[in-house]
Formats: structure tokens, C-alpha cells, sequence
């Protein structure tokens, strides 16, 4: 039996284009304030009083167009488990597996991204693409070095998130993916 590509997805950035200019909101995107327990932990560090929540932009389109491509969806995103209850719902998806990380933001002796080792490890040789907007090319030259299987990082412009181009080279990776 042939499984299919894995597709892992970030949220912040790629669905989330939380880098975009503060009021103008992307065509077809919709606001949600969110508060996962990260930020939460986070918030309470930084200001005193109570957190406020996270201004998310989600666009409900994404959800249809990812359920359609022919990939099992994983999340890999600091909202681990969160994303099925706080971005899943938002978008029509349903449950996802998440990718558990080892230690959130921490630092990498090699200078890779601090997810970088743990998607390789999680996709077990498994064929996979990796959407994330902190991506860089030594990330992207360890995952060709150290994963058996067929990889495609693929780097989302945070300013901009998930646009038909990244559907159409999706399609395009998973035809040609060897699984």
C-alpha cells in the first residue's frame, strides 16, 4: 500500500501572515483573537496584568485547498496540540497529528532552525514537504543530507502566507514524489 506525502505545516507565517502590515489585513483572510497556552506563558513574562490575546489571520480557503491535495496533514508548529482546537476549526480541518518538539525554541549547535531535526526525525524516511517561514539554507542542506526519504522545505513569506504558486508547486512535489 502507498502512503502519501506527509505535508507539515507552521501555522504563523504560512497560514497565519502575521508579518503583514498590522491593518491591512490579506484579501480573504479573517481576524481571531486567539490565546494558546504558549502565548499565554509568554505574555505573563513580558507585561504584568493580564495577557491579551493573539491576533490571528486565517483564510478559511486554505483549509478546502489543503484537504484536497493529495498529502496526510500534519501540524509542526509551536501550537502543537492546539492547533486542532484553536486554527483546525477555523480553517475546516479536521484533527491533525502534531509534531511534539523536543525543546521549543532552543538552539541548534549546527545553527539550524530549532524544528529542523525533529520534522527529519519525525518524518521517519518518510517522503514530506515542510511549509515554514524560517527556513534557511543550511536547514534546507542538512534535511538533503541527513533524511533518506524525498524532502521539499519549502519557505513561506510571513508578510504574505500560503498563495496559489505554493498550492500549485504542492501538487506539482507530490505528483513527481516517489512514496
Amino acid at each position: 500500500m502507498t502512503r502519501q506525502p506527509l505535508l507539515l505545516l507552521d501555522v504563523d507565517g504560512p497560514l497565519n501572515p502575521y508579518a503583514a502590515p498590522r491593518l491591512r489585513r490579506p484579501a480573504g483572510y479573517r481576524s481571531h483573537e486567539l490565546m494558546p497556552a504558549w502565548w499565554a506563558e509568554r505574555q505573563a513574562r513580558w507585561a504584568e496584568g493580564e495577557a491579551k490575546p493573539l491576533r490571528v489571520w486565517l483564510n478559511p480557503a486554505h483549509g478546502v485547498e489543503l484537504l484536497a491535495l493529495p498529502y496526510e496533514l500534519v501540524w509542526a508548529t509551536t501550537w502543537m496540540a492546539e492547533a486542532n482546537a484553536l486554527i483546525g476549526p477555523n480553517l475546516g480541518l479536521p484533527e491533525l497529528p502534531y509534531i511534539a518538539w523536543t525543546e521549543l525554541f532552543g538552539s541548534d549547535p549546527d545553527g539550524l532552525h530549532w524544528k529542523t531535526r525533529d520534522v527529519v526525525a519525525w518524518a521517519d524516511g518518510r517522503p514530506f514537504v515542510w511549509l515554514d517561514d524560517e527556513l534557511g539554507p543550511q536547514d534546507i542542506e542538512w534535511i538533503a543530507a541527513n533524511h533518506p526519504g524525498e524532502a521539499l522545505p519549502l519557505w513561506v513569506d510571513p508578510r504574505a502566507g500560503l498563495h496559489e504558486l505554493h498550492f500549485a508547486a504542492l501538487r506539482e512535489w507530490a505528483e513527481e514524489a516517489p512514496c
